[in-house]
């Protein structure tokens, strides 16, 4: 079996890593964050270049968190921001990086075409019994005293396997993405549109049907999940995961790990359930795969940003299909 794909003008929806803009930990302010943006358009132009009609999706999880600080160094003398303001907030300046940084890419190449962002509101349900059990961590982590202040604020703390205590947040799953009929119109005109930045900002709607931002709950939807979800509803023909590895691994970091070409939906599944993707990382991709995949999706590859292009001619990456 060939994985190797020759698109004529096919969509794919291409999630981005938050961490893959802070490339350096060390250094993760805003003039290295736009080296690592320009270095990701390069690859996503490739694609462009090649025949494909894109919608790019992002993390924004090192953003949020750095927002959160700014929060608390400026309290009391400014007024905090709520979560879903932060997820609007971080769509914005990282969907200007990313449209910026592409647009200036395809140019230099010859090729003008537009390159949009869309902030994105994406609905949950009131009742997802992720609500009632929080885990998702978010900011930096903190002391124990630090902890049970933000407790006392509404937030949920736990204590993060001895590194020291982080606030969570639930992370309900996402059902519809509401600006999904104006993405598409976009992408039927040809632009390339940047959307669902941190998984969309999470919003639920009353009888009249208005939406409304989540009231006395924090939360934040998974962005390769929500990517998935658009990415069937939209009729994508590949959801392209881009994260830190080249392709994925059984037994990943131990002596027998095995790097993986290709998985079956099946072999998803099975892996899974084995506990071979760990919670947090791996395990998210391949569930948001799989659920794309058995909603009649038709492909999947996971690899890093700058293998994309080998791993499309099918000399690297992990298919899933």
């Amino acid at each position: 079996m060939s994985n190797s794909i020759n698109p004529t003008k096919k969509l794919a929806i291409v999630a981005v890593g938050g961490n893959s803009l802070i490339t350096d930990k060390k250094n993760p302010d805003v003039p290295h964050q736009w080296d690592a943006v320009r270095e990701t358009c390069k690859h996503l132009a490739d694609m462009i270049e090649n025949g494909w009609t894109l919608v790019v999706t992002h993390g924004n999880g090192p953003q949020v968190g750095y927002i959160l600080r700014r929060n608390e160094l400026a309290s009391p003398e400014v007024h905090s921001t709520p979560l879903d303001i932060i997820g609007a907030d971080t769509q914005g300046s990282i969907g200007y990086m990313l449209q910026q940084a592409l647009r200036n890419e395809l140019n230099s190449r010859g090729i003008d075409m537009p390159v949009v962002s869309v902030v994105t509101q994406v609905l949950v349900d009131h009742d997802d019994p992720g609500f009632q059990n929080p885990n998702k961590p978010i900011g930096g982590f903190l002391e124990e005293a630090d902890a049970r202040e933000f407790e006392k604020e509404g937030w949920q703390v736990v204590e993060d396997s001895g590194r020291g205590w982080r606030r969570v947040v639930a992370s309900p799953i996402p059902l519809q993405v509401i600006e999904q009929d104006a993405i598409e119109t976009l992408t039927n005109a040809g632009d390339i549109v940047i959307a669902v930045g941190g998984g969309g900002i999470p919003v639920v709607q009353n009888r009249k049907g208005e939406l409304r931002e989540l009231k006395g709950v924090y939360a934040v939807i998974d962005k390769d999940r929500a990517s998935g979800l658009l990415a069937q509803k939209m009729g994508a023909d590949l959801l392209l995961i881009s994260t830190a590895v080249e392709k994925v691994a059984l037994n990943f970091g131990k002596p027998n790990e095995q790097w993986l070409n290709h998985m079956t939906l099946a072999e998803a599944k099975q892996y899974l359930a084995e506990g071979h993707f760990a919670p947090g990382s791996m395990a998210p991709k391949i569930e948001a795969i799989i659920k794309f995949l058995e909603s009649g999706g038709k492909k999947a590859l996971i690899t890093d940003p700058s293998n994309i292009q080998r791993a499309l001619a099918g000399e690297t990456g992990t298919f899933i299909e």
